[in-house]
């Protein structure tokens, strides 16, 4: 076994606003193999397949199928996700979508005449993308087949492995919720209770699925034994999903969406991800001094804030499934002019109220016809509860570095905790809860329709410098996916940090944009965490923010600062890997 630096979870503590040499853990470093996880065992898995000669694409198969295993509340067999990997031989960036849309049954006036999409339940789920997206991956550009990879998982389901407190805080959370439903129950909570910090479970039921898939792939998932329990499992319990929604379901590989900020490219998801929701907000935060403001001052803060507002609102309006919707204006959306113009809409002094107005990047003007722009009066800042739409989704994420100049981002996830809640009997992994992102107004983009892949918040980023790979970073976290990948980002490139500090920097999240759970109503806060609330809060509500201090960093509230659950991986000129996460969940990472 090759030596290996390893950093292990650790409580973060309270960072004060000047960025020093060290906070609360160190930068890992490594040259032959890099992973930084959201779960120890996810990352050893990655990890050992590197060590045997496998690559970054391989590693991260690895690493996803670990995860259902032991983040069964965050992502797994019945989730979606994308993976972005650089690819040296080629030298090019790929993108794989592995998101799965609606039922054939999963209508709008299905759900228009109950007056809802329901948040989770056995008709929440879309059809699983997740398992075909690697499959996709590995048999493209990875090196190694499924049983090697899948070793770890099954051994972790079929011999056990150790409940974190993270993983016990939501067993507890989801069991008033989910235990009703039987197979849930027998899954989870088999003596009747939540699982317990430190407690050695085993998970049988899927153990044997994964032994299926190391055996016959993605085929066992989608036409064989494993889709058949599915349909069988749906129609029990009243969901929607069909042997024919899992057999026709295939994985695309896209292209993927690119930025230039200053000497960077910059790399994120197309449609139907909202990946080019912090791409218009890099473009319009490139033209502003942000360095000469100061790191997070109160003009910073407002500046970061104002550009996302103006993100989101255009992320509602032009962004969906490119399939269904076809009138989605990507260069105009991703233009320097277009930037420019959005750009003039924030003003120093006052904060846009409520939600901004989308623009018109195909006529190329700041405000699409027929909206305004409204402009805040001075508030008061508040302590105390937060912005719902500040509530992080369930998901997992994960960023890896080669010894042959590969380099992948991946975010995966079952929505929210555990998804819809319902495992499927026989199977032991629970389906997603996506379909609640979907809206049941008929001219919104993003309306639900049958075989629509629903508009994501996943969305892992890559930047090359001089076209090699510099920056692999990721999130969990919903809608505060983009705003805390954005700020991560500029704490490297503008503001020096190491990637450590940049990961547990303190973070300010707005929520004023229509959020991406149904009924896409918007949100009104600006949250900010009490350890950078001092001289900050009250200059912020003078503006017209609606400041609210929270005692703990936004979503995850588990800490006293930091940038979500990020994951960030930099690759020096020296080829040295630099490995950084925030110190929330179970992040982790690891190098030799």
């Amino acid at each position: 076994m090759r030596r290996r630096a390893f950093l292990m979870p650790a409580a973060g503590a309270a960072l004060a606003q000047t960025v020093g040499p060290f906070m609360g853990r160190q930068v890992v470093f490594g040259r032959k193999g890099m992973v930084a996880a959201e779960h120890p065992l996810e990352g050893l898995a990655a990890l050992r397949v590197l060590e045997r000669g496998g690559n970054a694409i391989d590693a991260a198969a690895a690493a996803f199928y670990m995860t259902g295993v032991v983040e069964p509340s965050e992502a797994g067999l019945g989730g979606d996700g994308f993976l972005l990997a650089y690819l040296a031989k080629p030298g090019r960036v790929v993108l794989i979508n592995g998101t799965g849309p609606a039922p054939k049954l999963a209508t709008r006036e299905r759900f228009a005449a109950n007056g809802s999409i329901p948040p989770d339940g056995p008709d929440a789920s879309t059809v699983p993308g997740a398992v075909g997206g690697f499959d996709l991956a590995l048999k493209r550009y990875g090196t190694r087949k499924y049983p090697e990879l899948l070793r770890d998982a099954i051994d972790a389901a079929e011999n056990g492995h150790a409940v974190t407190a993270w993983g016990a805080s939501n067993f507890r959370t989801a069991f008033d919720k989910f235990a009703r439903y039987e197979s849930t129950a027998r899954t989870y909570f088999p003596e009747g209770r939540p699982w317990r910090t430190g407690e050695w479970v085993t998970q049988p039921d899927h153990a044997r699925t994964l032994r299926a898939i190391a055996s016959a792939g993605a085929d066992a998932f989608y036409r064989g034994s494993i889709a058949r329990t599915i349909d069988a499992s749906q129609r029990k319990t009243g969901g929607l999903i069909r042997l024919d929604d899992l057999r026709e379901f295939q994985a695309a590989e896209d292209e993927p969406l690119r930025i230039r900020y200053k000497d960077l490219d910059l790399y994120q998801c197309a449609p139907n991800s909202g990946g080019i929701t912090m791409l218009i907000a890099l473009n319009i935060l490139e033209g502003i001094d942000l360095r000469s403001m100061g790191h997070d001052s109160p003009r910073y803060v407002h500046t970061i804030v104002e550009a996302f507002k103006l993100a989101f609102a255009d992320r509602h309006r032009w962004v969906a499934d490119p399939r269904f919707f076809r009138e989605i204006p990507v260069a105009g959306l991703l233009s320097k002019e277009y930037a420019a113009a959005r750009r003039a809409l924030i003003r120093p002094d006052r904060a846009i109220r409520g939600a901004a107005p989308p623009g018109d990047p195909r006529a190329g003007k700041a405000i699409l016809e027929g909206r305004s722009i409204e402009y805040a009066s001075p508030t008061a800042a508040r302590s105390g509860g937060s912005p719902e739409a500040n509530r992080g989704d369930q998901t997992s994420s994960f960023a890896i570095a080669d010894s042959f100049g590969n380099v992948v981002s991946v975010t995966h996830s079952v929505n929210g905790g555990f998804g819809c809640g319902v495992v499927v009997d026989g199977a032991g992994f629970v389906l997603n809860n996506r379909m609640p992102y979907f809206a049941l107004d008929p001219a919104d983009p993003n309306v639900l329709a049958p075989g629509k892949r629903v508009r994501q918040g996943t969305l892992p980023a890559l930047a090359l410098r001089n076209g090699k790979p510099y920056l692999a970073w990721n999130t969990p976290g919903g809608d505060t996916i983009p705003q805390t990948m954005a700020q991560a980002f500029l704490n490297v490139v503008e503001f020096a940090m190491n990637v450590q500090q940049a990961c547990e920097a303190p973070t300010a999240i707005t929520s004023n944009f229509p959020v991406s759970m149904f009924p896409q109503a918007p949100g009104d806060g600006l949250a900010i965490p009490r350890a950078m609330a001092e001289g900050l809060a009250g200059p912020l509500a003078a503006m017209g923010h609606p400041v609210k201090v929270t005692e703990a960093q936004e979503p995850y509230r588990m800490t006293a600062a930091g940038a979500g659950a990020m994951k960030m991986i930099r690759i020096a000129e020296t080829g040295v890997f630099e490995g950084g996460v925030s110190p929330a969940k179970d992040d982790w990472v690891a190098g030799w």
